[in-house]
């Protein structure tokens, strides 16, 4: 099957999770179409989208393109998704050079996104101390990933991969809590994210379906 002939539908809202999905649409080449929900008047809880998501969650992709359906969430399984269906645009073949990147991407999403998702539930229900605790945790895993990108172009080394998305979206969403003057290889490495016409696509694909 040809890329042309993918018919995948990606359903979610402008957060941290669903801009990783879109960037990697975008990057791999894959053709998608964006269905936005309203996080705010609650359609990710009605009736329709849990028969997708039962945890009434964003992103879920709905992938028609072999005569069936395949239902599949959680952005970072989506990623990987992505990966096989263009092995070796976001992530490397070689072994051990893949091994690095999956170590990277790991490294984002445990030690960076997670205390900062963490962080958004404490704030919205009301504990400013712990969330601010949570934030600054945070902020300096992503200040020491500035060792990642000291000697190279990308997180993993010298190829874009899954670690530079991961890297970028919780960076773009927490720049605020970031000492830049800290890491100067790492905003080095944030200002040539910004400039790749890929992840300005995936970053703006929910406004696009906003609109």
């Amino acid at each position: 099957m040809t890329d042309a002939d993918r018919s995948i539908e990606l359903i979610g809202a402008r957060t941290g999770n669903c801009l990783r999905v879109a960037i990697g649409f975008e990057e791999a080449g894959l053709p998608y179409r964006v269905r936005s929900i309203d996080l705010r008047h609650g359609e990710n809880r009605k009736a329709s989208h849990l028969a997708l998501n039962p945890a009434g969650r964003v992103p879920t992709i709905i992938d028609r393109s072999d005569g069936e359906v395949f239902v599949l969430s959680q952005s970072n399984a989506i990623l990987m998704h992505l990966d096989g269906l263009r092995p070796g645009v976001l992530l490397p073949l070689d072994p051990n050079e893949r091994s690095v990147a999956l170590e990277r991407l790991f490294y984002f999403i445990t030690d960076a996104i997670a205390p900062s998702h963490a962080a958004f539930f404490l704030r919205t229900n009301g504990d400013d101390v712990g969330s601010a605790a949570l934030d600054a945790r945070s902020a300096k895993a992503i200040q020491d990933a500035s060792r990642f990108v000291a000697n190279s172009a990308f997180m993993a080394g010298d190829a874009f991969s899954l670690a530079d998305i991961a890297a970028f979206t919780i960076a773009a969403s927490s720049k605020h809590h970031i000492d830049w003057a800290a890491a100067p290889s790492f905003q080095r490495w944030y200002r040539a994210m910004e400039k790749r016409s890929a992840v300005q696509r995936g970053m703006a694909a929910f406004d696009a379906a906003d609109n």
